[in-house]
């Protein structure tokens, strides 16, 4: 079992190096050309390097490792910057990839012209994470997905799938401009 754990984390490290890799520098908001794509093909964009990572994966050291229909996920490696007067790690950067796991597996459900704004975010931290902890990964899918509005739910874990929060997202689908 232990060895499996450790696998799996080498595993998780290994994707990490080559996703990095690909990442397209510097990161932007958000590129024309990703306008003209459906959230799918946005995010699998983004994932694969051809479009630029947003500023707040950059700043807050996670990134898009899994772009699925309905599923997307981010990994993050907490770093001592990130830490609360506490020693650990600050629930905000935990909601940070949480929210961004849910919300971007709605956006994978959107076609071209239709964006997200998160409306609700509900988050249950279960354990804290400490410096070094990691990597973590947030994973999000779909619930519900409608016309307006779209449900998803996160988990955030570590390689042996121990659980540090979990989270449900409600987002407003917007039109955007093509």
């Amino acid at each position: 079992m232990a060895e499996m754990q450790v696998n799996k984390r080498e595993e998780w490290l290994e994707l990490e190096k080559t996703l990095r890799s690909r990442v397209t520098k510097p990161p932007a908001p958000c590129h024309p050309s990703a306008l003209a794509r459906s959230g799918l093909e946005w995010m699998r964009g983004i994932m694969m390097g051809e479009l630029p990572n947003p500023p707040i994966c950059e700043t807050l050291d996670f990134f898009m490792v899994v772009v699925d229909p309905g599923h997307v996920a981010f990994q993050g490696n907490p770093r001592p910057e990130f830490c609360n007067p506490m020693g650990t790690i600050h629930g905000g950067w935990m909601s940070a990839l949480l929210d961004s796991c849910a919300s971007c597996a709605v956006q994978s459900m959107l076609p071209v012209g239709k964006g997200f704004l998160t409306l609700d975010l509900k988050i249950n931290f279960v354990r804290p994470v400490m410096p070094g902890t990691g990597p973590l990964r947030a994973d999000g899918k779909v619930i519900n997905m409608g016309n307006r509005v779209g449900v998803a739910e996160g988990r955030l874990e570590d390689a042996t799938g121990k659980l540090y929060g979990h989270c449900t997202a409600t987002c407003m689908v917007l039109d955007v401009p093509t």
